[in-house]
């Protein structure tokens, strides 16, 4: 499916996105674990949420949807797991793949994990390899580094573990494990990730403890505690696409409701702030345990900067919308220390280039990132999402300052995070 968008004179109102796709997997996952009904409010209806939720259902899980979008969770206890009859189908999450690797390395049982032909090609061995270190067994093809994956676990012993590359899933993977292993379970991270895992094991009594880079887990005595209900806020990941078209489009003014601003999450926040730009956290609270704020940006002329090091990680999912930001800032944006974006849905760094220059953005790409020189009057153009609803997304945003009219192929990969996006962003302007 093509989506065309034209040139946006002004953008206003109020948006609420969806709940963040990450609580809401890690929500999922532990609920199951946990003794008794969990509901989770706030639930994303997503491609990558119903793969999610298809593969505990395959392990025995019942859930049923209730009123409102939430999604009641029958949990069945931290050993309560059935072996599946069929593949866990994973589909393009990897999330869900690389989650579930952690959780299926610590069943007795044999579970395959498999899923699309893109998230077959994504490199696994960043999981697997620790997973085996605590003493699961796991095939894979390519070496044992791509999926399918064969698990079979249920005698792991807990290890310090030092990552060579900052990365959430893979630390929520060897958590998860770490709740079946003998002993407790160390990770130490190089920088700072996502700890969506931690705060919602504490809170279903899990003894997780963080000092300094080191994030050290103690095995339960018995089942997680259910918490009654989960609260899922608004996903940033999804706010950024509009905080940077309300910052880039003339006469735009914007509010954002309910957005999740976890301080391991808001990278995107202090690169859009080190641009010039603006943004208003309004009303700040907790949901669940984590930040919640409302967020107002309008329209700022930018001026260009230098990431690197320690605030990719806390923004390597925005880089994408990031370097459509950079087209409209004055100067030189350099990127760097982003290699991860090269083992996404796409190629993040050579895809985002690519379609950009087709509008008529001044980008060099780099083996870790970008050079972005600005300010760019973007043209409509015909472009392409590569599959990938991250970068579809991104270049929706451009072409709203794009002149004529864009016209974006593949578009239907949006539903994987963000259903409705087109229709939201027609409204506002």
């Amino acid at each position: 499916m093509d989506l065309i968008i034209k040139h946006a004179t002004r953008l206003k109102g109020t948006v609420t996105v969806p709940g963040d796709r990450s609580i809401c997997i890690r929500a999922l996952l532990l609920a199951s674990l946990a003794a008794g009904p969990t509901t989770i409010s706030g639930w994303l209806e997503s491609n990558d949420t119903h793969a999610a939720l298809d593969c505990m259902q395959k392990l025995g899980v019942v859930a049923e949807r209730g009123a409102n979008g939430t999604l009641v969770i029958q949990g069945r206890g931290l050993h309560g797991l059935v072996e599946p009859e069929q593949i866990l189908n994973c589909q393009s999450s990897g999330t869900t793949i690389r989650l579930m690797s952690g959780l299926m390395a610590g069943q007795s049982f044999l579970s395959i994990l498999s899923g699309s032909a893109q998230l077959r090609a994504r490199p696994m061995d960043r999981v697997t390899l620790p997973l085996r270190q605590m003493g699961a067994m796991v095939w894979g093809r390519a070496g044992d580094r791509l999926p399918p994956l064969a698990l079979r676990g249920g005698d792991l012993h807990g290890m310090t573990y030092r990552m060579p590359v900052a990365s959430a899933q893979v630390k929520s993977a060897l958590l998860l494990a770490g709740l079946f292993a003998a002993g407790p379970t160390t990770v130490i991270e190089p920088a700072s990730t996502r700890d969506h895992t931690e705060r919602l094991m504490r809170a279903m009594g899990v003894e997780v403890h963080s000092a300094g880079s080191a994030i050290t887990l103690h095995p339960p005595a018995g089942d997680l505690r259910s918490v009654g209900e989960m609260s899922i806020p608004g996903d940033i990941s999804s706010a950024a696409f509009f905080l940077v078209a309300g910052i880039i489009v003339p006469q735009a003014q914007l509010t954002i409701s309910q957005v999740g601003v976890n301080p391991t999450r808001t990278g995107i926040f202090d690169a859009l702030t080190a641009m010039g730009a603006s943004i208003n956290l309004i009303a700040p609270h907790e949901i669940g345990g984590e930040p919640v704020a409302d967020l107002a940006v309008r329209y700022t002329t930018l001026q260009a900067a230098t990431f690197s090091g320690e605030l990719i990680p806390r923004a390597i999912d925005e880089i994408p919308i990031l370097a459509v930001a950079a087209t409209q800032a004055r100067g030189e944006t350099i990127i760097r220390d982003a290699a991860e974006l090269r083992v996404k849905e796409s190629d993040r760094i050579a895809a985002i280039s690519m379609e950009l220059r087709k509008m008529g953005a001044s980008i060099e790409e780099l083996a870790d990132g970008m050079v972005i020189h600005g300010p760019t009057s973007l043209r409509g153009a015909r472009v392409h999402s590569h599959g990938d609803h991250r970068i579809a997304m991104s270049l929706a945003v451009a072409a709203l300052v794009a002149q004529g009219e864009t016209t974006i192929e593949d578009w239907e990969s949006v539903e994987k995070t963000f259903p409705g996006f087109e229709r939201l962003l027609a409204r506002l302007t």
